[in-house]
């Protein structure tokens, strides 16, 4: 089920809010817990069983973790070891088992040798509710938090339905507070949720949506039909189809969870307007990058154990970061990109000098061409089909686009386009989701009356009429 169809918008959605409202407090949470378990289920199909294993695993692993005086952490760090094992062993399997054995595979035909290939179908959010279950263990066992002893709140917790298959990641250590049964709730948060929920919905249907049948086109076109123009288009107008999607369903996950009394995480804030690719990542898929840098970087030492070490574990965050996005080389591969960029800005240390800091626009534009052809590592089935489009990228030519680019570059589309490019090129603040969820100025009124009655009107007659395509991130 996706947040942008009929059954969820007009059946779904109504009936958990109703249902939230009507009972008393203490059972909240157990109305959360079922719908998230009833709304994972619609999509995940069987597969719901291993999401069941993995939280009775942590969520029994829990009391023993926490802290004790009479007992040392050498003891708990087994437990801790085991359960985090556990976990990354069920992503590994069922995310890259394929991708493993197919390698192997490919390796034993050089040798005349028929491997088989392992093909399992990735269930939906298993790399978020991987790392929430990892964020839940450690916080518990740093003595950050102590566990949750009521089974209804852990599931709650995991499970919730607004960031359970394309985040935001919500630390454990970020929302424990807010899991008590007697949280207030009130009909204020619906209020100041459901602008941020639109808002989303806008995004996602009427702009990523409108815009994806144009790169798919795009990156479709091979061979003499490539052009210089055909490889730009496609690249600048997937990198406004990601953050549109991505950043329309975050804006959607925190509504949702505003209006059902949670306050999640910001995930974006405006990273188009970085003017490093070092900033870049601390405003694009913002709970991601807190993730590793909590969980990965920090007790590898982070940077406090000299450049060169320093350098390493910027490679090893971002090595890990790409291959969390999917089994694939191009994921690698981009990864190791954007690793390689954040250590050569640390390196050249060119931002800081006065004559680039006078230069913010230059810098801007820079970074984005960066962010550009990273997205087109990204978006590219394989090593090759990048390679291809780079190589039009960088030689100009006069050909246009193709006879199939052209017919999908219809009136709406290159509007929408072009204005989702003007928006990500506005200046950096303000940050419009946060700002008309929780400004009480002129514009932020005049934003949310717009959202709520023109933009959600349109969006609603888009996904009426059929147009919805799925959100881009539940492939990871």
């Amino acid at each position: 089920m996706s947040f942008a169809t009929p059954l969820f918008l007009w059946y779904f959605m109504p009936a958990v809010l109703l249902a939230v409202l009507a009972t008393p407090r203490s059972w909240r949470n157990g109305v959360v817990a079922v719908a998230s378990l009833v709304f994972y289920a619609a999509g995940a199909g069987a597969t719901t069983l291993l999401l069941l294993g993995c939280m009775a695993v942590n969520y029994l692993a829990g009391p023993a973790l926490e802290v004790r005086r009479e007992e040392p952490w050498r003891r708990r760090r087994p437990l801790l070891i085991a359960v985090v094992g556990i976990d990354l062993a069920v992503l590994v399997v069922w995310k890259y088992a394929g991708f493993a054995t197919q390698q192997f595979a490919n390796l034993a035909k050089v040798f005349g040798a028929d491997l088989a290939v392992t093909h399992l179908a990735l269930p939906i959010g298993i790399s978020f509710y991987t790392f929430h279950h990892i964020s839940y263990v450690v916080d518990i066992y740093r003595g950050e938090r102590t566990a949750q002893r009521n089974p209804v709140s852990f599931i709650a917790y995991i499970a919730m339905f607004p960031q359970l298959v394309a985040g935001p990641i919500v630390r454990y250590r970020e929302i424990s507070d807010q899991l008590p049964q007697q949280r207030t709730h009130r009909l204020d948060d619906i209020a100041a949720g459901f602008p941020r929920f639109a808002l989303g919905l806008c995004k996602k249907v009427i702009v990523a949506d409108s815009i994806a049948p144009l790169v798919d086109a795009c990156f479709a076109t091979h061979g003499a039909d490539l052009t210089f123009g055909t490889a730009w288009l496609g690249a600048i107008g997937y990198t406004l189809q990601i953050y549109f999607d991505f950043s329309g369903y975050s804006d959607m996950a925190i509504g949702l969870g505003r209006m059902l009394g949670f306050r999640l995480p910001e995930n974006f804030a405006r990273p188009y307007s970085s003017v490093t690719v070092t900033e870049f990542w601390r405003r694009w898929h913002m709970s991601l990058s807190r993730w590793f840098r909590d969980y990965v970087y920090i007790p590898l030492g982070g940077n406090r154990r000299g450049v060169a070490r320093t350098y390493r574990n910027l490679g090893i965050v971002f090595v890990l970061t790409g291959f969390w996005h999917g089994a694939n080389w191009t994921f690698l591969i981009w990864g190791l990109y954007h690793g390689g960029l954040l250590v050569l800005e640390r390196r050249m240390r060119w931002d800081r000098t006065p004559a680039a800091r006078g230069k913010r626009l230059a810098r801007r534009a820079l970074t984005m061409v960066l962010v550009v052809f990273g997205w087109v590592l990204f978006r590219s089935a394989d090593i090759g089909e990048a390679l291809n489009l780079f190589g039009h990228m960088l030689v100009p030519d006069f050909d246009g686009v193709s006879r199939t680019v052209a017919s999908a570059a219809t009136n709406q589309r290159v509007v929408l386009l072009l204005l989702a490019l003007v928006i990500v090129v506005l200046p950096t603040h303000p940050v419009t989701g946060p700002f008309i969820e929780s400004s009480r100025s002129r514009g932020a009124m005049a934003v949310r009356i717009a959202v709520m009655t023109v933009g959600v009107v349109y969006a609603s007659i888009l996904v009426a009429a059929g147009t919805f395509s799925p959100f881009l991130y539940y492939q990871f």
